[in-house]
């Protein structure tokens, strides 16, 4: 009956008839749902994180980055500052010679021992080495001048007795120590050729022979020139007049034996000459030229609240303009500080500075080059055989501080120390040497 019942439901060639209207529609949601749940798992795979993990030969990225080894090794913390690259410090030349000036040299010439630094009423004013400045006349003085030449008429022919209590004098008698010095002093020069308009008496006073260390200075610089014949010490004798006189007649000077307190100037070594403070025709004064020495030389101005690095035979990198380093060493560090100058805008919080001088002992080192800005590195702190990791290798815990992920995904927490060079010193309990670490991407 039921069976006829559902053949009279549907006549021949007639469409099937639709199932009932609420078990179609659970069908369509669970198809649609399913669906869903496929897609949704072919993302979180596709984004590698989760579901059984990536397929052999699948394109799909790691879930992080390549492992790295935990290294034992020393760091060591490198600091970079500004620096100019010359001759140092200009400074005033200690002429005493007074008169117009009469030559000048080129600015950046070196001048040696022996050299002329300028000419005052046409005088050479001759550079020689010291450290000893030039404060007073050097010559015979009043009781071993009188009486003491005889000109045959060559120099170095000149004999002098007056140079007593010495066993390389000549043998003669001495002058009374009370005599009168004539005021020309040389031999027929008269006082024109002293170079200080006064007398050849020299700063000795009532007798006696000239002595101390800047006779004993410019001595030695005399006979480094090629002038001897004398006794390199602290006595100005007869026979080193006579050097005097060869080294005057060599000049182009009077031949007085006697040196005048503007005739030379000392320095430490040779010199480079800076700028002129006078023109030809310019009366002559302290300040006329500057120099420098001829070493070419760093300068740092420091912050002064970070200048500990700036001891003294601290070696340093210096980086040329031109992409090479060279090796320099600190010369000197300036005891007071400067201040900012003012008018560098507002809010302007720059510290005040030291001058740092940094030395460059291979100059070939630095080529051609005489003035340009360079960068200086200096070593700061150094931390030897720690542990150490890349920066990037390092993570934020969740419940603060750093920590490193293990290769098995284990996070561990680890105390950090000095940063240098892209790594990281860390320490701690669950740390050790040649463990494996992720760098998270």
């Amino acid at each position: 009956m039921a069976e006829t019942a559902v053949q009279t439901d549907h006549e021949p060639g007639a469409a099937p008839a639709p199932p009932p209207r609420g078990r179609r529609g659970r069908r369509t949601v669970l198809v649609a749902s399913a669906l869903v749940v496929v897609a949704a798992v072919a993302v979180v795979g596709a984004l590698g994180l989760g579901g059984g993990g990536s397929q052999e030969g699948s394109s799909a990225p790691p879930r992080s980055g390549s492992t790295v080894p935990v290294t034992r090794t020393t760091l060591t913390e490198r600091t970079t500052v500004d620096g100019q690259l010359g001759y140092g410090t200009e400074i005033p030349l200690p002429v005493k010679a007074t008169g117009t000036v009469t030559w000048l040299p080129a600015e950046g010439t070196t001048v040696k021992r022996g050299g002329t630094l300028l000419r005052v009423d046409d005088r050479p004013v001759v550079l020689l080495y010291g450290t000893l400045p030039m404060y007073r006349e050097l010559g015979l003085t009043a009781g071993t001048q009188q009486g003491t030449r005889q000109e045959t008429g060559a120099e170095g022919d000149t004999q002098k007795s007056g140079d007593q209590g010495r066993t390389d004098e000549p043998s003669g008698a001495p002058a009374p120590s009370g005599s009168p010095t004539p005021g020309g002093a040389g031999a027929g020069a008269g006082a024109e050729g002293t170079g200080a308009g006064g007398t050849g008496a020299g700063a000795g006073g009532s007798g006696g022979t000239l002595r101390g260390m800047d006779v004993l200075q410019f001595e030695s610089n005399l006979a480094a020139l090629g002038y001897t014949g004398f006794t390199v010490d602290e006595e100005f004798t007869g026979l080193t007049a006579r050097a005097v006189r060869r080294w005057q007649k060599s000049l182009g000077l009077p031949q007085t034996g006697t040196v005048g307190v503007g005739d030379v100037v000392y320095s430490a070594g040779k010199v480079r000459i800076g700028h002129a403070n006078a023109r030809l025709g310019s009366p002559a004064t302290d300040d006329v030229l500057t120099y420098t020495g001829t070493s070419r030389k760093v300068v740092v101005n420091a912050s002064a609240a970070e200048d500990s690095w700036a001891v003294r035979r601290a070696a340093v990198t210096i980086a040329l303009p031109d992409g090479k380093s060279v090796k320099g060493e600190v010369a000197s560090v300036g005891k007071s500080a400067t201040a900012p100058e003012e008018g560098g805008g507002e809010g302007d919080s720059a510290a005040p500075t030291v001058p740092v001088t940094i030395t460059v002992k291979d100059q070939k080192s630095v080529g051609r080059l005489e003035s340009a800005p360079v960068t200086v590195e200096y070593v700061g702190r150094e931390r030897a055989d720690v542990l150490t990791v890349p920066v990037a290798a390092l993570v934020a815990l969740a419940e603060g501080g750093h920590g490193l992920e293990t290769a098995d995904g284990r996070f561990v927490a680890v105390k950090t120390g000095l940063f240098a060079d892209g790594r990281v010193e860390v320490s701690g309990s669950a740390v050790r040497e040649g463990m494996n670490v992720r760098i998270p991407e």
